[in-house]
């Protein structure tokens, strides 16, 4: 499965580099619910391509966590919870961006790193490095291609997180933020390649798989009570991941899976 989807990611990457133009390092935007495997499957495609490709995560750009506390104080304690749009540094992507961009053969690129069982951003001493110059830049993320909904900070609570946010000041700074420096962000993109999941309901069985992955990295097992937090944690996603499944997003490659992150079709377009 996760091949599949790793062959079908390699395979577009190849196309946007012979397609891009000569000099023109493009940059690829991929999407994802939560736990659809869509890490996996860039480390996958990345690995079999013989082309040199930075590839980051939009999650290793979170704001600090001082900083989100921070945006708690100051617009909704919702914000201190990672994520959503908003609760990434959208000025560090940009110079990460550039300084990919610019590189030539000798170059050291950083890259961040967020240790989300730490909630916070690595040092910079403990960042990746790219070398060289790349001939195409992928970042991953849950959100990439979203599109802002004016409606949304005025509808109906979805969730018990959103029943937190009465007067919709949480998901209006999102709504904002899409139409700002996210919208931005994707209008830079050369190409959307969007893994879409069955539906909703599968990303919380996904994400304590995600969770408890986490932890046996550290050589530790999930600790009791984890299970609630990945409940309500996945609920500050739940709008806008239903949004993007049903079609809110930038036009790209389509591949969608099934409840086992099983490749159920070919690409549709792009």
């Amino acid at each position: 499965m996760r091949n599949a989807v790793a062959r079908c990611l390699r395979d577009w990457i190849s196309r946007q580099v012979e397609a891009a133009p000569a000099g023109h390092i493009p940059l690829l935007l991929v999407s994802g619910a939560q736990g659809s495997g869509k890490s996996t499957a860039l480390e996958g495609a990345s690995a079999a391509l013989s082309l040199p490709v930075a590839v980051a995560s939009i999650d290793d750009f979170y704001l600090t966590r001082p900083d989100r506390e921070a945006l708690a104080r100051r617009v909704s304690p919702l914000l201190a919870t990672r994520g959503p749009p908003g609760t990434h540094d959208l000025p560090l992507l940009q110079a990460t961006l550039t300084r990919l961009r610019g590189a030539d053969g000798a170059s050291e690129t950083p890259v961040p790193r967020f240790d989300k069982l730490a909630d916070d951003r690595d040092a910079p001493s403990a960042w990746r490095r790219f070398h060289g110059r790349p001939a195409a830049i992928v970042i991953e993320g849950w959100l990439m291609g979203a599109l802002p909904d004016a409606g949304a900070p005025g509808a109906p609570a979805m969730n018990s997180v959103e029943a937190e946010d009465p007067g919709g000041a949480w998901r209006q700074y999102q709504e904002d933020a899409l139409a700002g420096g996210y919208a931005a962000l994707w209008e830079e993109a050369d190409a959307f390649f969007h893994i879409l999941a069955p539906g909703f309901d599968t990303v919380l069985g996904w994400r304590l798989e995600q969770e408890a992955a986490l932890w046996l990295s550290r050589g530790q097992a999930m600790p009791d009570g984890r299970r609630a937090w990945a409940a309500r944690f996945i609920q500050h996603y739940e709008r806008i991941t239903r949004r993007m499944l049903a079609g809110s997003r930038r036009p790209g490659t389509d591949v969608h899976i099934d409840a086992q992150r099983q490749l159920v079709q070919p690409p549709l377009s792009g």
